[in-house]
C-alpha cells in the first residue's frame, strides 16, 4: 500500500462539518426578519450529507474581517467540528474579505486545493477562474476551506476536497 493510501485509509470515517455563508445582504436580510435564499450553503450541506458526512451548524456572518475570525475561532475550539467550510467572499471587490479574514488563521495552507480548484474552474468557465481565491488550509487539527459563493463553485471545491477530507484531517492531527 502506497503511503498516501495508507493514511487516506487511517482517518476517521466520521466527520463533523460546520457550513458557513458569508453575506452581507443575506445577513441583513436575515437581520431584518425578511426570507433570503442560501442556495450555496444549501448544496454545500447536500454535497456533505450525499457523502456520508454530518453537518453540524451553519451559520450566516457578513462581509467582515471580524465576523469572520470571530466565528472561525470560535469553531476551531469546538471539539464537535472537524472541518469548517465558507461559501462567498473570495473575488477582488472590495467587499471580498473572507480570504483576508481565515488566511492568518491557519497553520499550513494547502496551496494545491487552490491550483486544482481554478483548474478546474477554468475548464468550466474559462479565464474568469483566474479571479477566484479559493482556499483550503488546516489549523487546531481542523481543516478549513473557503470557496466562492455559487452553487456551481461550492460543488466544484467540495468534489475536490470531500474525498480528501479523512486523510486531510488524519495528517493534521498526526
Amino acid at each position: 500500500m502506497k503511503p498516501h493510501e495508507e493514511h487516506r485509509s487511517r482517518g476517521p470515517r466520521e466527520l463533523s462539518f460546520w457550513v458557513v455563508t458569508v453575506s452581507t445582504s443575506r445577513y441583513e436580510a436575515m437581520a431584518s426578519g425578511k426570507n433570503y435564499a442560501d442556495e450555496s450553503g444549501d448544496r454545500a450541506v447536500a454535497l456533505i450529507s450525499q457523502a456520508g458526512y454530518k453537518v453540524v451548524g451553519r451559520s450566516l456572518v457578513k462581509d467582515d474581517v471580524v465576523m469572520i475570525r470571530g466565528i472561525l475561532m470560535d469553531l476551531l475550539r469546538r471539539p464537535d467540528v472537524d472541518v469548517v467550510v465558507f461559501t462567498g467572499g473570495t473575488g477582488v471587490a472590495r467587499t471580498d474579505v473572507t480570504v483576508e479574514a481565515v488566511r492568518p488563521l491557519l497553520e499550513k495552507e494547502l496551496e494545491g486545493f487552490g491550483d486544482v480548484f481554478r483548474l478546474r474552474s477554468y475548464q468550466e468557465v474559462g479565464t474568469a477562474a483566474i479571479m477566484s481565491r479559493a482556499l483550503a488550509g488546516v489549523s487546531n487539527g481542523k481543516l478549513v476551506v473557503v470557496l466562492p459563493g455559487s452553487p456551481n463553485a461550492v460543488e466544484t471545491g467540495l468534489g475536490i476536497i470531500l474525498p480528501e477530507a479523512p486523510h486531510i484531517i488524519y495528517l493534521a492531527r498526526s
